[in-house]
């Protein structure tokens, strides 16, 4: 394997911070060598419906994964850093800089009072017509309104509002920057302009200058002495800022261009596509985030992805539980794939959270429909990973109201399953192109870094000079969809959409009770 060949003159590396892990990788300019450390940490639930990460424990791990990548590089020229991160993360920081509170991450829903307000109150339209996103307690508008309404003392405290990716830079860099990319993704940017905006600012009462400067996502900072000195690099070394993990995740997976849309199905799910300006959803279902000024990825997000297999082996394989977790979910899809296409009547609408796309309501709950006895525990697994797929074919339709997709390039550990694979072609209707590799947004930053730094004149020739061998030989994987389990499903979609229409309202039955 590449990972293993000798450390090439030159290389690129994509830091890639996640909700759960770091993941740093070394990509050979001109060569397919590439080489990954990760370092996990915890994503801690101390309240029901927080989700936190700790920003010391997120930047240790940062740290000496990072360390470790450029140990095993050494002798190459590092050419730059670039930068990914988990977007829609909120940290207040006190005057040194330092974390007041946990960072609250997307999955974070104890904003969900605060959302709902704006929507009762007629300006949440507005608000995603500005800022392209939609209002929903995953984005850092309605959790500063939660700071400022349940915890005003400390929100008084406050000297300055950032995210994930601004602590990363900042730990890199010693400079409180963010980038469009990230800012785009808050509800706080103004879409025209490119810069924080004043109304939305007055809004949730947070100052201009308790948030960062909004650079370009091409922009390049350098290292600090220190962080230089503990790696061995120049302090010239060019970090490039990057984008937010969704829109790089298209650029990694080759998904650059008006009808090529990305699929990314990890614990999430996002199914989006890039056009070259702006586009904002008149019916408010799309966000619509940067990944440079002259392309902006358009799509919608799922809270509940592949977990789904995660959940139902908690809840129906607790006597499998003595083996490791992958195991687990491997037996499940096992179970899963005996059963017919359609799960012989029943569905699930996966709702497990503060549930995003298609509808954007975290109030929603999720269902299991037309249970019988005969159901076993592979019916509700393979129910649970239909209803998914099915989630991810209502945000396609809803892509396609921008543009139509012909082709999706896809990423993500389902796809090492043949029951996800086999539901996702067929319920999507489209060929899959599997990426090569496993690096994702990681791949994204590092492309976008080699674009930055005048190592390629375009982000596909910036690809291409990073490509894996899968890549240079043409070899990515491509699945077709089966014609006779498509129109299977075509007729399970029609009567899930009707399913959506009735629990919404039932939604509404159960918050008022």
């Amino acid at each position: 394997m590449a990972q293993h060949q000798a450390p090439p003159h030159q290389v690129v590396i994509g830091i890639d911070v996640g909700t759960t892990a770091a993941k740093v990788t070394a990509f050979g300019v001109g060569t397919p060598f590439r080489t990954t450390v990760e370092r996990e940490y915890p994503l801690l639930r101390p309240r029901p419906g927080w989700a936190v990460q700790e920003v010391p424990t997120v930047l240790a791990a940062v740290a000496a994964a990072l360390a470790e990548c450029v140990h095993r590089v050494a002798g190459s020229h590092v050419a730059c850093l670039s930068v990914s991160t988990a977007m829609h993360g909120l940290v207040g920081l006190d005057d040194e800089l330092r974390p007041l509170t946990p960072l609250a991450t997307w999955a974070d829903g104890r904003a969900a009072e605060q959302s709902a307000r704006l929507a009762t109150q007629g300006v949440a339209r507005e608000l995603h017509e500005r800022s392209g996103t939609p209002v929903h307690p995953f984005a850092p508008l309605s959790k500063l309104l939660w700071f400022a309404q349940e915890e005003p003392e400390l929100f008084g405290r406050v000297r300055a509002w950032a995210g994930l990716k601004d602590v990363v830079l900042h730990h890199l860099t010693g400079t409180l920057v963010t980038e469009l990319s990230s800012a785009s993704g808050t509800g706080l940017l103004d879409l025209r302009t490119r810069q924080w905006s004043p109304d939305t600012l007055e809004l949730v009462r947070v100052r201009q200058d308790q948030l960062p400067e909004v650079l370009d996502t091409t922009a390049a900072l350098g290292l600090t002495r220190r962080v230089a000195e503990r790696l061995g690099l120049p302090v010239a070394t060019p970090v490039v800022v990057g984008a937010g993990d969704g829109p790089l995740g298209n650029l990694g997976t080759g998904a650059l261009e008006p009808g090529v849309a990305g699929l990314s199905t990890g614990t999430s799910a996002a199914l989006r596509q890039i056009v070259p300006e702006p586009r904002i959803d008149p019916e408010g279902r799309l966000f619509c985030y940067a990944l440079t000024r002259d392309a902006w990825a358009v799509g919608g997000a799922l809270t509940t992805g592949g977990s789904v297999v995660r959940w139902a082996g908690d809840v129906f394989g607790r006597d499998l539980m003595g083996s490791p977790g992958e195991t687990v979910d491997a037996d499940l899809l096992a179970l899963a794939r005996s059963v017919p296409p359609g799960s012989e009547g029943l569905a699930m609408v996966p709702w497990l959270g503060a549930e995003r796309a298609p509808l954007w309501d975290p109030t929603v709950r999720g269902a299991f429909v037309g249970l019988r006895a005969s159901h076993t525990r592979g019916h509700f697994v393979r129910a649970a990973v239909e209803g998914v797929a099915l989630q991810v074919e209502a945000v396609l339709r809803q892509v396609e109201s921008i543009h139509p997709v012909h082709e999706i390039r896809a990423t993500g550990g389902v796809f090492r399953s043949d029951l996800w694979r086999d539901v996702l072609s067929a319920v999507l209707n489209r060929p899959l192109v599997v990426a090569a590799g496993a690096e994702g947004s990681g791949l994204g930053a590092a492309a976008l870094g080699a674009w930055a730094t005048g190592l390629a004149d375009d982000l596909p020739g910036a690809l291409q000079l990073l490509a894996d061998e899968d890549t240079l030989t043409g070899d990515e994987e491509v699945i077709r969809p089966d014609p006779e389990r498509v129109a299977q499903y075509d007729r399970l979609t029609d009567s899930v959409a009707d399913t959506l229409e009735t629990l919404g309202r039932a939604a509404e039955v159960l918050r008022s009770s």
